[in-house]
């Protein structure tokens, strides 16, 4: 099909049929490595890889090679029946990730993953109420909904009880309108005070993402999550890592973004970029979180031998050709070339990130910090023109996300970077 005649049928036939970030949705038909082509032929360089789910490049063979070789093995059994690859996975994951954590339990998505950590941190503590930020983004369920910390995506007035918003650690947006580090952590500090006056005094945890991914790619300072997390365990929660967005070496340097503040979670979360584009949900918990769940529980399609194939193929492509390390360097180098930028642009109000996780917000003037959305509408069109795939994000939608597959070179980024300077160029002018 051609692009109007797709246009046509997604109008008439899916919903929600609005959301795109241009005038006009773009279709695309193939993807190859850091590329992806529309339906036109035309050819882009993916920034975004379908919302840093594509982690070792569109249709990596290794990882295609795997999905086949499963495919016409055995496709789906459930979690009712053991198959190697979910235990092979969970053995994986339980080298990779940080500190204590163990045992895993496999579903379809992020959503999923964070409800079952909640679950899960519910039944160990005894406790019913939750912490979460401001500004934080956890799923498309009633419950992770009612943990996002924007209205736009509470749809329909969602809420579950026993949810509490703390103060996000927005430096650039400070609802402290303090500045760092003379503010003395006070985002941190704060969540005592949250809990003591709109809690029983008891929570079951707390669920925050490393770097605040929908929000923007908020950033903590380097003390705020042993601040936090030391307080929500003085009033017997367990600290929740949403590393969904931020997992296996997306931040640079370590295999999960929490490694940059030094703190171990007792439950972590991940999906997206796991399988590299195969539906894959990872809640993964110290041996005795995961022993304190009683009841049964299942999932019908979690550890699905075809996903889990995918994840293993992943897993050695990343250790292969992107580690973390490579991740860092690469990500410094694109770092360096969006602050340049901020030299040049006055519209660019802030540049943050980790690793290949950068995001530039977008603002009329640095003093007024006031989102510019007529200047991101206009970039947006100007980057589709020039082939570059960018993704955003922020309460505001002001934040520019740059975020390509962890495959990327720095002649990769030096060409995002030059298409971003003319389309930039090109607004301003």
């Amino acid at each position: 099909m051609n692009t109007q005649e797709i246009l046509e049928k997604q109008q008439k036939y899916l919903w929600p049929s609005h959301l795109t970030y241009y005038k006009e949705p773009l279709p695309f038909a193939r993807g190859e490595g850091m590329h992806l082509y529309d339906v036109e032929g035309n050819k882009y360089l993916d920034c975004f890889g379908g919302i840093l789910t594509i982690s070792v490049g569109h249709c990596h063979p290794k990882v295609t090679a795997a999905l086949t070789r499963q495919i016409e093995t055995l496709v789906h059994t459930s979690t009712l029946y053991p198959h190697e690859n979910p235990v092979l996975l969970a053995e994986k994951l339980a080298e990779l990730t940080p500190g204590k954590l163990q045992k895993s339990f496999f579903l379809n998505s992020g959503t999923e993953a964070n409800e079952a950590a909640i679950m899960l941190a519910k039944q160990a503590t005894g406790s019913q109420e939750v912490i979460a930020l401001r500004h934080g983004y956890s799923g498309r369920s009633a419950l992770t909904m009612t943990l996002c910390g924007q209205s736009g995506w509470r749809i329909g007035g969602t809420h579950v009880a026993g949810i509490k918003h703390a103060i996000a650690p927005y430096c650039y947006r400070c609802a402290f309108k303090l500045k760092y580090p003379d503010c003395g952590m006070a985002c941190a500090k704060d969540i005592e005070e949250l809990i003591r006056t709109t809690t029983s005094g008891r929570v079951a945890a707390f669920l925050a993402e490393p770097i605040l991914g929908v929000g923007g790619y908020i950033v903590p300072p380097p003390e705020y999550y042993e601040i936090a997390v030391e307080i929500v365990r003085k009033y017997g929660g367990v600290f929740i890592c949403d590393e969904v967005q931020t997992a296996l070496g997306r931040t640079g340097k370590y295999w999960f973004g929490i490694e940059h503040w030094g703190v171990e979670p007792e439950i972590m979360t991940m999906a997206k970029g796991i399988a590299n584009g195969s539906p894959l949900g990872v809640t993964i918990a110290t041996p005795e979180i995961a022993d304190s769940l009683q009841g049964l529980t299942i999932s019908t399609f979690g550890g699905n031998p075809v996903s889990c194939a995918a994840a293993l193929a992943t897993l050695e492509v990343i250790q292969e050709e992107s580690p973390p390390e490579h991740v860092h360097e690469v990500g410094d180098h694109l770092r360096q070339g969006l602050e340049e930028l901020y030299k040049k642009y006055p519209i660019i109000g802030d540049v943050r990130g980790k690793g290949l996780m950068q995001a530039v917000e977008i603002v009329r003037d640095r003093d007024s910090k006031e989102p510019a959305l007529d200047a991101v509408a206009a970039l947006f069109e100007a980057t589709r023109k020039m082939g570059l795939i960018l993704g955003k994000g922020g309460l505001y939608g002001n934040a520019l996300r740059i975020a390509p597959p962890l495959i990327a070179t720095k002649d990769d980024m030096d060409q995002a970077l030059e298409i971003f300077d003319y389309a930039l160029a090109e607004v301003l002018d």
